[in-house]
């Protein structure tokens, strides 16, 4: 596809988002489920389209450790510094959510955030100038997906819009590395 193609699918994403409704996208790791993560009806959405139990938490995909910061109440001052040596995509899990419906918050009060590099979500993040919620593209308790045609058909009628970009790959992708960021800046490896 072109960057043509690609700007089509960033534009009518954020159009979707912009209206509160729920897409199905192409991620930095799997393809997710997600909406605008400061829209708490549409958060209560994407909850209801994977059966999924709302004290369960979903993760936040961002464009900057800047973006970072405004939803973190403390971030290490080596932050930048990790996500330049990450080697795959990982998700960090900070504690002192803040600027966020609860529906995307932990009950400790926690949120996992990633820091995406993926063209396409990067620029969607860019436009619509807020965090998306992600979560893997299944239904509550069954296998994520590692490629578009794994998607259960049921999921892409629940969304309100599938975007149409990356959707012939088949190399199969999988979940992020998921390491939490503790009160004295030390980190703990959760998954690999």
């Amino acid at each position: 596809m072109s960057l043509n193609q690609l700007l089509k699918e960033v534009q009518a994403a954020e159009e979707e988002l912009l209206m509160g409704n729920v897409i199905l996208y192409p991620t930095d790791t799997v393809w997710g489920i997600g909406c605008d993560a400061e829209e708490a009806k549409a958060v209560q959405k994407v909850f209801k389209i994977k059966e999924r139990d709302p004290s369960k938490s979903m993760i936040i995909l961002v464009a900057d450790a800047d973006m970072v910061r405004h939803y973190v109440e403390e971030v290490p001052e080596n932050f930048e510094k990790m996500l330049e040596e990450q080697d795959q995509p990982t998700t960090y899990i900070f504690e002192g959510a803040r600027n966020l419906p609860e529906e995307v918050i932990a009950p400790d009060g926690s949120i996992a955030i990633r820091v995406v590099k993926d063209e396409f979500c990067h620029r969607l993040i860019r436009q619509l100038d807020r965090p998306l919620v992600s979560t893997s593209a299944n239904l509550s308790g069954g296998k994520s997906p590692a490629t578009f045609a794994e998607i259960d058909e049921e999921v892409k009628k629940r969304v309100d819009y599938v975007v149409r970009w990356r959707q012939d790959e088949d190399t199969a992708a999988k979940p992020s590395r998921i390491v939490k960021i503790k009160a004295n800046g030390e980190t703990e490896t959760i998954r690999e």
